[in-house]
């Protein structure tokens, strides 16, 4: 039973909605990169420097695998979801407490086998925080304003990720439980301080769908032409990220083993890598979220971002140096700010069910994440061993990207309300 002095209270407004977001997908993104990127490399590396293709390949694919339905599940729940807390902020909280105390016994482990079963509890709680803030814009943010506020939102995943980097590179080799343990602690911190700082709105204290749970495992289910445009931008969202996600999943390698550098150089020139990309991703955040609300089209700056991460792609392709991952860095930003602005906006406008199922859909939507994430690791390593190098790699993400140009362009642009537009 909800309190009546609760009920009285009016919502916290966006000015306070938006930033509190930001703050918690800065934590988020920042165990995420700080992780794929630098911290588990690294700890795999250490177990055995022989088998470190391999050994990556299996921890990041079996957690992924396992965690790869986790946001669609959270979002379902959440839809069912009532109390003084609203319909998200439980999931939000709860997947931080859980991912903060895995992590604190992440650091010091020698197994892969036991890697891979923290990880992919880890990875589920975090896909929960992140599904629950992300469907938040969704619940209480106008069209109007969806892509300066997936704007806002992905600025703070950006500044997480180049955060994330730059702080776990000199921790890596010698300091991981420390790292593991401070990344954890934010994430906590990141999302109590979203729970005490935003009121839910009075619609937010009736789950979304009544609980007919033999109904359930049927949501799930997407009719290919009713729901055409949500698949398109679904399949063009998985191959930009499977592009992006072959290169990220293997930097540390492509530093050591394709450019040359000694292992100790590589992990500070990630962070340095990170910080200079987030610059331009920035950049590519403001022109996307701001302008496509303006115009009331996303589908154009999506198409540009694949565009211009295949030009960054080019570089390392054509040139095995440090210049080249540099290139590679400051221009991959551009590309994945304008995706990220825009893209989360054309998924909330292209909904199945916006108003009684937005947390399910958006989460089956974020999937197009996950997959990547998944099978990157296994193609990567199998690319890298067959062709005997890393130049194909390049290659076979250029082929990806050019992908999602393809799909994009074919879904029907959405106005500012939603509509299909002429």
């Amino acid at each position: 039973m909800v309190a009546p002095d609760t009920l009285a209270r009016p919502p916290t407004g966006t000015r306070v909605l938006l930033p509190s977001l930001a703050v918690v997908m800065f934590a988020v993104v920042a165990n995420y990169a700080a992780l794929l990127g630098v911290l588990l490399p690294n700890q795999v590396e250490a177990i055995d420097p022989d088998r470190k293709v391999t050994n990556l390949a299996i921890v990041t694919s079996v957690s992924f695998a396992f965690t790869i339905l986790a946001q669609p599940l959270v979002g379902a729940l959440s839809d069912r979801t009532s109390g003084r807390l609203g319909r998200r902020a439980p999931w939000l909280l709860g997947g931080a407490v859980v991912a903060a105390g895995f992590l604190l016994g992440l650091g010091g482990l020698g197994s892969v086998a036991w890697i891979c079963v923290f990880w992919v509890v880890i990875q589920f709680a975090l896909n929960a925080t992140d599904v629950a803030a992300s469907v938040t814009v969704a619940d209480r943010v106008p069209p109007a304003r969806r892509g300066r506020a997936s704007a806002i939102l992905a600025g703070g995943g950006m500044a997480g990720a180049a955060a994330g980097t730059a702080f776990a590179g000199p921790l890596a080799t010698n300091h991981r439980p420390l790292a593991y343990t401070v990344l954890g602690l934010t994430v906590v911190a990141a999302a109590a301080a979203f729970v005490l700082v935003n009121r839910p709105t009075l619609e937010e204290f009736t789950p979304r769908r009544a609980t007919a749970w033999r109904e359930f495992p049927r949501e799930f289910w997407l009719r290919p032409r009713e729901h055409a445009d949500f698949l398109k931008v679904f399949g063009s969202r998985l191959l930009f990220v499977l592009g992006y996600q072959l290169v990220l999943t293997y930097q540390l390698y492509i530093l050591t083993d394709y450019v040359g550098l000694g292992r100790d150089d590589a992990n500070r020139l990630i962070g340095l890598l990170m910080v200079l990309g987030f610059a331009t991703t920035v950049a590519g955040i403001v022109v996307g979220g701001w302008w496509s609300d303006r115009t009331g089209r996303r589908t154009g700056f999506l198409a540009a971002a694949a565009g211009i991460l295949g030009l960054a792609l080019t570089a390392p392709l054509a040139s095995p140096s440090t210049a080249a991952v540099v290139v590679f860095a400051v221009v991959q930003g551009l590309a994945g700010g304008l995706y990220l602005a825009c893209g989360n906006a054309l998924a909330i406008d292209v909904l199945p069910d916006r108003d009684a199922a937005a947390g399910k859909d958006l989460g089956l939507f974020n999937v197009a994440v996950n997959v990547p994430q998944a099978v990157a690791p296994p193609i990567a390593a199998l690319v890298i061993h067959v062709f005997d190098g890393y130049r194909a790699l390049f290659a076979v993400a250029l082929l990806s990207v050019a992908g999602s140009a393809a799909l994009v362009v074919r879904v029907r642009q959405t106005g500012r309300e939603g509509g299909e537009a002429t």
